[in-house]
């Protein structure tokens, strides 16, 4: 099967970057107390729903994985770009990460007991969604809980500039009320969402605003 241009494009970028990305952000987590916030309450629901193996999809430098990894969970990272995945298993190397596609994670059914993707289905095309909230939907178990963090808004972007190298890559922003919509079609229903507005101060400074959906895969309902 023909690997979707998307996915080479991405792939490409982030391996062009990896080096430099690492570098810039790699403080941003101490600048974001509610992501961090955010973050923390995940972990508290997969604990409490009785814990079980999470997956950071679109793991990139591994940042978010080693932060709930710290935070107890036991994660493990999936990303596209073998270039990022290299600077994540050197500034983690007691984490495992592996190379993988959203669109065809490696996982067996109802493995997974919690689900990230922070900042990850950004670079989908809208016609490609419904198939990776499927595959969400696959892996995780009964109960299981996913966390997505994406920017908001209407319009794409397409950088072919970074960090000071050339890319190409898309950027798909996009309304929390139709990411949820289609996460409920998924079979994922949304049982928490946060907006926040742009951080404009600071060393990171953001455009646009940000959006965060908790979704959940129902429990299986016990025989009468």
């Amino acid at each position: 099967m023909t690997e979707p241009d998307f996915l080479r494009s991405t792939r490409a970028s982030y391996n062009t970057v990896a080096i430099h990305y690492a570098e810039r952000f790699r403080g941003e987590m101490a600048a974001k107390p509610l992501d961090r916030a955010l973050l923390a309450g995940f972990a508290d629901l997969v604990r409490a729903a009785g814990g079980g193996p999470v997956a950071d999809v679109g793991c990139g430098t591994g940042r978010i994985t080693a932060y709930l990894h710290e935070l107890g969970l036991a994660i493990s990272g999936v990303d596209l770009s073998p270039g990022m995945l290299a600077v994540a298993r050197r500034t983690h190397p007691g984490l495992r990460f592996d190379e993988g596609s959203m669109l065809a994670l490696d996982l067996p059914d109802a493995e997974l007991a919690g689900l990230v993707a922070w900042y990850s289905t950004i670079h989908i095309p809208s016609d490609q969604l419904p198939a990776v909230f499927a595959e969400f939907h696959r892996v995780l178990a009964p109960g299981g809980q996913l966390l997505i963090a994406f920017q908001t808004g209407d319009q794409s972007l397409h950088l072919r500039e970074a960090l000071g190298h050339e890319i190409g890559l898309d950027f798909h922003r996009r309304r929390p009320e139709l990411v949820a919509e289609l996460l409920g079609r998924a079979g994922l229903p949304v049982h928490a969402r946060m907006l926040r507005e742009p951080d404009d101060v600071g060393e990171f400074v953001e455009r646009t605003p940000r959006a965060y959906l908790l979704a959940r895969k129902p429990a299986e309902l016990s025989a009468a």
